[in-house]
């Protein structure tokens, strides 16, 4: 006999009824009386022991309570039938008059589906699956997700505290927020799903969010840029941070993709700390241009040949870049979108080419001495 209340996962529905008895019985009678009165109703197919036997009936859970003379309590039986047969089951024990010598009445509850639950697993994991898969969507899917971010209503943005603050419908309700400097911000954050975030509209903080500040966890999320400098240093002094995250220099926060915002709150850093710069490229004092090259290039599938000054030659798609390499000239650094591979590193040994960088780097055999190899999260 089963009372914790643990089924088999391939339980469909659960058959619960309560039993009220005019004296005083133990569960044996219960399990007894059920079994005994619904033996032989229906035949050999829907016979109580038989169907236990090959379990698509599990073991009935009674729950019991004995006072003042009468007992009282509760009857569970998991079902892995079909609904037209357990509804004769449950029908069969609802019919059951009598539990060991005393007068009884057991009355049925609202069948229960136990699949429901599942459901409702699976629907929140496919909504994890799916947000998941926006936020870190390959290149040729993102015009498809920026059309889909882009039907976020004005509406959606809320006006929160005294001063009427842009802010998304969670600010209020969540234990964390994400301060940003405007509207733009927080329409691009919520454009990624984020709902918690809320804009100062100015480089003065505002009384609300340094009250929200108090009792939130707080991430400042901030431009790449002088404004943005200016205005974590007034946050500093008059709030409450916990976390600190920026842009990269040079970009807003309400430009960027959603993969950039999700590096971005993924690689915040505790406040009082200081955040990293961004890497400097190894290489002449020239490199500049590739840092430059490098964000200009990113998603594109485009690759740019260099001269020894770091004046740019030509510019390409990746698919031609071999090609184009072994027929030219004078080039003395390619930055390009692409993997840089060994075919990549031959060509470029032959032709005396100084710095190769790519988005990421195969597994080669062979990397020529007199080569820099560089990927753009070095880079960057």
């Amino acid at each position: 006999m089963q009372d914790n209340g643990k089924f088999a996962p391939t339980t469909k529905y659960l058959i619960r009824a309560r039993y009220d008895v005019e004296g005083v019985v133990e569960k044996p009678d219960v399990i007894g009386a059920i079994f005994g009165q619904t033996e032989g109703l229906f035949g050999p197919d829907l016979d109580l022991r038989e169907l236990q036997k090959s379990g698509r009936l599990g073991r009935i859970g009674i729950r019991l309570e004995s006072k003042n003379d009468r007992t009282t309590g509760e009857i569970i039986i998991p079902s892995s039938l079909d609904k037209t047969s357990t509804a004769i089951i449950a029908a069969a024990v609802e019919s059951v008059d009598r539990i060991g010598p005393c007068d009884a009445k057991i009355t049925l509850e609202p069948m229960q589906d136990e699949r429901d639950e599942k459901r409702q697993v699976i629907r929140g994991k496919a909504k994890q699956i799916l947000q998941g898969w926006m936020v870190e969507s390959t290149p040729s899917t993102d015009e498809v997700i920026r059309e889909v971010s882009d039907s976020v209503r004005p509406s959606d943005v809320l006006k929160f505290g005294s001063e009427e603050l842009p802010a998304g419908p969670e600010v209020g309700s969540s234990g964390s927020i994400i301060i940003v400097e405007g509207r733009a911000d927080v329409i691009n954050l919520l454009k990624c799903g984020i709902k918690n975030a809320i804009g100062m509209e100015g480089t003065k903080v505002p009384q609300t969010i340094i009250s929200l500040c108090k009792n939130k966890e707080v991430t400042a999320f901030l431009d790449g840029d002088r404004g943005g400098d200016l205005i974590l240093k007034e946050l500093t002094q008059v709030a409450e941070l916990d976390y600190i995250t920026r842009a990269p220099p040079g970009k807003e926060v309400e430009d960027l993709t959603p993969k950039e915002v999700m590096r971005c709150l993924r690689e915040k850093v505790q406040a009082g700390k200081k955040l990293e710069a961004p890497k400097q490229p190894v290489g002449p004092p020239q490199a500049q241009f590739i840092m430059e090259a490098v964000n200009e290039l990113k998603e594109t599938l485009e690759a740019i040949t260099f001269d020894a000054n770091g004046a740019p030659k030509n510019r390409m798609p990746v698919s031609e870049l071999a090609e184009r390499l072994k027929e030219s000239d004078g080039v003395n650094a390619v930055v390009f979108d692409g993997i840089i591979t060994q075919r990549m590193l031959d060509i470029a040994e032959e032709k005396k080419i100084a710095i190769i960088v790519g988005d990421r780097i195969s597994n080669v055999a062979k990397k020529p001495a007199n080569l820099k190899i560089l990927t753009f999260e070095e880079v960057r």
